[in-house]
């Protein structure tokens, strides 16, 4: 069947069965279970609106419970298994045979290494896009382009930079940008530069940079429209310039957004597989924590350390992703 039909068919079916299990699960409860007549119609009415939120909240939740809670359940298993004994018991062995290897430790620093640059610069970068292009008649248009990015795959973007730091043979015609302005102006071979350890990190950072950059400006555009214009006037009065008017009018307002803008790219960072895999597939000491329960997992079949690289994953993403909801609740109080 052609994939446009079959997503056209899903899509149908989809939507025509949660409709339809609404109708029937609502037909039930009105007419079968608390009929809203006879002498107790009104008690019936009161109940049936009491279970009918749940009736809406079942599909989602069964979903949930199907594609969330236990995958994490049946993880903590596997970690505590080993697959060559036939699914035993082995406790914590798997963790102790993780952290014994080089490779793992490679990940882990390569990992702290994004958490420090990339959501530094992608919010640095969202900041100023933000304070910038609000100020340009043509605003709306360079947030479109600096946008544009969060719309492309992690993968598509990861095959863009890889042309961009392509390398042909010294002689021949360079078609990455990278190296076509290093021989121009340098006059040195051209290098291969996913291969370069540590720098090689750095730029596969940069296509993360790129396209969360665009992300933290649309979210903190919007906070800095939220700054009441008062504040600003009142301190162009006092007779801030610019700079000041920026870092110490506008930032301060906004910080808490700032925060959850950081927090949430770095939740990305720790997650972050797609550009490391079809970059550089974690060679050249490029590894990172979700590269290398890839590896585990479907290259040498060993579940259970797989696994407990993913509760590594987990644990590290949990208090951020904790953090942040609590502060989303207490703004809403």
């Amino acid at each position: 069947m052609h994939p446009a039909l079959l997503g056209l068919i899903t899509i149908i079916v989809g939507v025509g069965a949660c409709i339809g299990y609404f109708w029937a699960s609502n037909q039930i409860l009105d007419k079968f279970i608390f009929p809203a007549k006879g002498p107790n119609a009104g008690r019936n009415i009161n109940r049936a609106n009491m279970i009918r939120p749940w009736l809406f909240l079942f599909p989602a939740l069964t979903a949930l419970g199907l594609y969330l809670a236990y995958p994490v359940v049946e993880t903590v298993r596997l970690s505590l298994t080993d697959r060559d004994q036939g699914g035993a018991f082995v406790g914590l062995a798997n963790y102790q045979q993780m952290m014994g290897e080089p490779k793992f430790w490679e990940a882990l620093r390569n990992n702290m290494l994004w958490l420090i640059i990339v959501p530094a610069f992608s919010t640095g970068f969202g900041l100023l896009a933000a304070q910038l292009t609000d100020r340009l008649k043509w605003g709306n248009i360079a947030k479109s382009l600096i946008f544009m990015p969060m719309a492309i795959s992690f993968v598509g973007a990861a095959v863009i930079w890889k042309l961009v730091y392509d390398a042909r043979p010294p002689g021949t015609e360079q078609i990455g940008v990278l190296n076509a302005i290093y021989v121009y102006f340098s006059g040195n071979d051209p290098q291969q530069w996913l291969t370069i350890p540590f720098w090689n990190s750095i730029l596969l950072m940069i296509v993360l940079i790129w396209i969360q950059t665009g992300f933290a400006m649309v979210i903190l555009s919007a906070a800095l429209r939220g700054i009441p214009e008062e504040t600003v006037e009142a301190a162009i009065v006092d007779g801030a310039n610019p700079f000041q008017i920026f870092f110490k009018i506008k930032v301060p307002q906004i910080m808490g957004t700032i925060v959850v803008v950081w927090t949430t790219i770095t939740i990305v960072v720790l997650k972050v597989f797609d550009i490391v895999f079809a970059m550089t597939n974690g060679q050249w000491e490029t590894q990172v924590l979700a590269n290398y329960m890839y590896d585990k997992l479907f290259r040498a079949n060993d579940w259970g350390v797989g696994s407990a690289s993913a509760m590594v994953i987990m644990l590290l993403v949990l208090p951020i992703l904790v953090w942040n909801v609590h502060n989303a609740r207490k703004e809403m109080r």
